[in-house]
């Protein structure tokens, strides 16, 4: 079993725009992939662990024009994520990758960087698609590392595009993360102090702050017509699910255990968009909001890709003797 950790993966210098090429990939296959339910237990208040499952399809061995599904081996890999308050960091997660048809346990991931990376190449690929025409101007808040892996997705995706970024000012946070991008002729910023003053002003509207507790915007009608809206973490814009003219989710089963999924208007899967299925945005008109819940999908092809990458190089490994026949007790 090979033990691949956060410095082996970043080693490997994969860029943000091979992180969107493999979020397409994970939902061309997502039909085919088995994908239960993410599971949840809490130790207290505010803390979790929770585990997410994915069965990859089998790999098509033929070279398919437009086939993804390349892998070697199918995958089986189950991540377990948790948010613990004596934690440090209090947000972590592992992963364990797996032979399907072997039960072959093959690595033992650190997550933590698949994670931050899928959440913002998911988040990317969602307001591309899913944005007016003459969509010029992004806002975030919650400027920690989902929202610079999201930004980063965006910028290299379309490189020749010039996007105006609004950033919700908090502590330093705001100067920091404009630092981050100096590099980037692409982009340009402006920090604001109001985030209901951002939410009227914004074509696109990103929050990745982790744990809202209370409504962001506490007025959906101050969002101009047209605008979409991308709770990555979930939380602060439910005001907005039974009033904006579409709502969009990377999977039906993980949101419809929603309060509200029976009030929304019109839902379908942002994988039906990527598959030119659903047309997504039908007006420059429509306010849209897309749900992302974080799939097991996008974790276990990211590992599996990271897994083959490193497959003929010399990492740490942990011997498993098994026994090679059926023993008694």
């Amino acid at each position: 079993m090979k033990i691949i950790s956060e410095q082996l993966i970043r080693s490997l210098d994969i860029l943000p725009s091979t992180c969107v090429k493999w979020v397409y990939d994970s939902f061309s296959m997502k039909k085919d992939a088995q994908l239960p339910v993410k599971n949840s237990v809490h130790p207290d208040d505010g803390e979790f662990f929770t585990s997410m499952p994915c069965l990859l399809p089998p790999p098509i061995r033929t070279n398919v024009k437009g086939v993804n599904n390349q892998f070697k081996r199918q995958y089986f890999g189950v991540k377990v994520v948790h948010r613990l308050l004596k934690a440090v960091p209090s947000l972590g997660s592992d992963l364990m990758l797996y032979d399907s048809e072997k039960g072959e346990l093959l690595a033992l991931v650190d997550a933590d960087w698949i994670t931050t990376m899928r959440t913002g190449a998911v988040a990317a690929i969602s307001s591309k698609v899913l944005r007016k025409k003459d969509a010029k101007t992004y806002g975030f808040i919650g400027l920690g590392n989902t929202a610079r892996a999201t930004l980063l997705c965006i910028l290299e995706q379309e490189p020749n595009r010039h996007f105006n970024v609004q950033l919700a000012r908090y502590k330093n946070q705001a100067e920091k993360f404009i630092e981050r991008f100096a590099a980037y002729p692409n982009v340009s910023f402006d920090i604001v102090d109001s985030v209901v003053e951002m939410a009227h002003g914004v074509d696109v509207f990103i929050s990745c702050i982790t744990n809202a507790q209370e409504l962001l915007v506490p007025d959906e009608k101050v969002f101009q017509s047209g605008v979409t809206v991308i709770p990555v973490h979930m939380r602060g814009l439910q005001n907005c699910d039974v009033t904006f003219d579409r709502v969009f989710g990377d999977d039906t089963a993980h949101v419809q255990g929603f309060k509200t999924f029976h009030q929304w208007k019109d839902f379908n899967e942002i994988g039906e968009v990527l598959a030119g299925r659903d047309p997504g945005r039908c007006s420059d008109e429509q306010r849209i909001i897309d749900y992302n819940y974080g799939l097991g999908l996008h974790d276990v092809v990211f590992a599996a890709k990271i897994y083959e990458l490193l497959e003929d190089i010399k990492i740490p490994e942990v011997l498993i003797v098994k026994e090679k026949e059926k023993f008694w007790v």
